[in-house]
């Protein structure tokens, strides 16, 4: 990937020395080190803002931002609002373990016998809840198979977003629960099923039972007014501005808000298993269907006869795999402007969270996560293919 420079490495490197901001943990051996090939690696690509948190033994060690968080040059701090993306489908995925902890949803139950009405039925044009255009299914019977466990595993038979069909309309393109392929709208048919079904509405779930019990009080899956004092802008490939989009609408494919002492709260408490019984935090990591594509998008390639990748399956809602260290799980979020990853090792309870309103950082991804974690085995090139991002049908 050809990575375009759009400020000098001198001036950059002033600029970022002195808006790194961090947050006070025990200084650990490297820490300095990591600490210069950030900024140089930021000087050397132009990305703008990047935030940091590494978790061992389930618990935070530090916090670091770096660069800014918009084009006026206001610093990018530990507090600052980031897009979340589609980590936010993993905070999903635990709200839904939560909920069959309960009782209260079953992963393998047909959402035929949770929704008051056939699937087909609700239509999103006259209905603004509906999340989706689900009449389009309307004489295809397979959306009585789709479980829970098969939208959580991105197996539910959907494109990525309806509205990028040729005839923007949603279809099965193979049969539910058969082979992965990613789907953001399998995501928001588990939350209409949540609404409709159960009457939870996930916007609140999600706040009394993750963001308030991890303390992430600057988390919120809808825009709050709170945000605008400390909000990142994002920055595209070609180093333009986009301003924070302030999501008005809950949705499970990713409207998450959050920043990187928050995210860090989060994943260190998941690492831990807190909140979930024993069962639930081992279904939540294990492999549940293989994943045998060459690389994440377009969602809908052909399979290859053999899997690149042997030890890549679906979790539910983020990814695993197993390396030299063992088995881990990861999940990224991006879309033009925004660039996520989050990656655990089950070993130790070992955690990298990377935050960035600059796209150009995924490129910095795999070194700094094998900076702090060593070699993981994660399958990078399957997450980001030869780093030529798709376009807006491949946002994940």
């Amino acid at each position: 990937m050809k990575i375009a420079s759009f400020m000098s490495v001198a001036l950059f490197a002033a600029l970022l020395q002195s808006s790194c901001g961090t947050m006070h943990f025990p200084e650990r051996a490297g820490d300095a080190e990591l600490d210069r090939r950030i900024r140089q690696a930021m000087a050397e690509t132009g990305v703008r803002g990047l935030a940091i948190a590494y978790i061992e033994a389930g618990q935070p060690q530090f916090v670091r931002t770096y660069g800014v968080r918009n084009a006026a040059g206001d610093p990018l701090t530990p507090d600052t609002i980031m897009y979340g993306a589609s980590l936010t489908k993993a905070v999903v995925g635990y709200s839904v373990m939560q909920l069959v902890d309960a009782g209260r949803i079953a992963l393998d139950r047909s959402i035929a016998d949770v929704l008051p009405r056939p699937l087909p039925s609700y239509d999103s044009a006259a209905d603004k809840r509906a999340y989706a255009g689900w009449g389009a299914l309307a004489g295809d019977e397979r959306w009585r198979r789709l479980t829970p466990r098969m939208l959580l595993t991105h197996s539910s038979g959907f494109a990525n977003f309806g509205f990028l069909e040729p005839d923007g309309k949603l279809k099965f393109h193979f049969d539910p629960g058969t082979r992965y392929a990613y789907s953001g709208d399998g995501m928001m048919l588990l939350q209409f099923t949540l609404d409709r079904g159960l009457r939870i509405e996930l916007g609140s779930h999600v706040q009394q039972n993750v963001f308030d019990r991890f303390g992430m009080t600057r988390t919120s899956l809808t825009w709050r007014a709170d945000f605008a004092g400390n909000l990142a802008d994002g920055f595209a490939q070609d180093g333009s501005v986009e301003p924070h989009d302030e999501r008005s609408r809950v949705r499970a494919a990713g409207s998450m808000d959050t920043t990187i002492t928050d995210f860090s709260r989060f994943a260190a408490g998941y690492v831990r298993g807190d909140g979930l019984s024993r069962a639930s935090r081992r279904e939540i990591v294990r492999g549940q269907l293989p994943i045998t594509t060459a690389t994440q998008f377009p969602s809908l390639q052909p399979l290859p006869e053999k899997a690149k990748f042997p030890t890549l399956s679906a979790g539910l809602g983020l990814i695993t795999f197993e390396g030299p260290q063992g088995k881990g799980f990861f999940k990224g979020g991006h879309n033009d402007t925004t660039a996520n990853t989050w990656v655990c090792l089950e070993r130790r309870q070992r955690c990298v969270v990377i935050l960035s309103n600059d796209v150009r950082a995924e490129a910095l991804f795999p070194e700094f996560v094998r900076r702090l974690l060593g070699e993981t085995g994660l399958p990078w090139r399957w997450e980001y293919g030869d780093m030529q991002f798709w376009g807006a049908g491949g946002r994940y």
